[in-house]
C-alpha cells in the first residue's frame, strides 16, 4: 500500500515538474497547478510512447522520467495550441 502511494506521489511530482517546465519553455501562461500536473502526466505517457517507438527503453531514474515527461508535455502543448488556434 505504501509503495503504491509513493508511486502515485512520485508520478504526480514528475507530472508537476514536467508540466511547469513545458509551460515555461513554450512561453505559455501555464494551465495552473492542477492543469500542469495533468499536462505533465499525459505528456509522460506521450513521451514514453514516442521514445519507445524510437527505440529508447525506460530508465534514467527520476531525471530521465522528468525529461521524458517534459518532451511529451511540450509536444502535447504544441498539439493543443495547433488544434485550438484561432485564425
Amino acid at each position: 500500500m505504501i509503495g503504491t502511494l509513493w508511486h502515485w506521489l512520485v508520478w504526480i511530482a514528475i507530472g508537476a515538474v514536467a508540466g511547469w517546465l513545458a509551460g515555461v519553455v513554450t512561453k505559455g501562461s501555464g494551465y495552473g497547478c492542477l492543469g500542469n500536473v495533468v499536462v505533465g502526466i499525459i505528456g509522460s505517457l506521450v513521451g514514453g510512447f514516442i521514445f519507445r517507438l524510437l527505440g529508447f527503453g525506460p530508465g534514467g531514474g527520476f531525471l530521465g522520467s522528468v525529461f521524458t515527461a517534459f518532451i511529451g508535455a511540450v509536444l502535447l502543448i504544441a498539439l493543443l495550441r495547433l488544434l485550438t488556434q484561432k485564425d
